[in-house]
């Protein structure tokens, strides 16, 4: 939608179509985080479970990012900060859970790994062609979209783990995945908190020069009396 952010202008996600697309991808990512998770821990994949928190993350955003559209500036940038300190122990989470699981190596189910990763990547493409349009929005916006990518390279190297998995016959493929899933969490984290806290300064900037006005405006008018 090459309009919908505006000449100059950043979309804030004020569209009716923008919110449908937001509930119908909320959904999607609620029942994946269940049917993920689940498939997880019954195939002792962390790749999985690392997955599945991506698609709770994700939840979560959207249901924030919904309820911050058409507030001020800074309470959308708060929302975006808050979202990005979220991914950000995600993916610390993810990290330590990975490094932990390496002391208690398991090989993980290949073949349930395969068609829930298959299953997620479908889901998340469709999330992808839902969001494409609107990735060039201010932070709280920005975060739908980086989420959305999250989960669908997420998906991908899921896949690229069950076929190592399957061909070495060791959990050590799924656990590389993992490791690199928290990597991108931590990037995504980063990248919306720099966006968040530049939005935070542009909308401080007036507020300050309004005050600095004030002051001098009332210490002139002071001066006249």
């Amino acid at each position: 939608m090459a309009g919908c952010c505006g000449h100059g202008a950043r979309f804030d996600g004020v569209s009716t179509a923008y919110r449908r697309r937001l509930w119908a991808v909320i959904v999607i990512n609620a029942v994946m985080f269940i049917v993920e998770m689940t498939a997880g821990e019954a195939a002792g994949s962390q790749a999985l479970k690392a997955d599945a928190l991506d698609f709770l993350g994700d939840a979560l955003t959207y249901g924030i990012s919904l309820a911050v559209i058409g507030a001020s500036l800074r309470t959308r940038a708060m929302a975006a900060i808050g979202k990005g300190l979220s991914l950000l122990l995600m993916g610390l989470w993810v990290f330590g859970s990975t490094v932990w699981q390496v002391f208690m190596v398991g090989v993980p189910v290949a073949q349930v790994m395969g068609w829930i990763g298959f299953l997620a990547l479908a889901a998340n493409l469709l999330s992808v062609l839902l969001l494409a349009a609107y990735k060039d929005g201010d932070a709280n916006v920005r975060s739908v979209w980086l989420c959305s990518r999250n989960d669908a390279i997420g998906n991908v190297t899921v896949m690229i783990a069950a076929l190592g998995v399957w061909g070495t016959a060791t959990g050590w493929p799924d656990l590389i995945v993992a490791g690199i899933m928290a990597g991108l969490f931590l990037n995504s984290a980063f990248q919306i908190l720099r966006q968040a806290l530049e939005e935070w300064r542009e909308n401080a900037e007036p507020h300050q020069h309004a005050a600095s006005h004030a002051q001098s405006a009332d210490h002139d008018h002071r001066s006249a009396h």
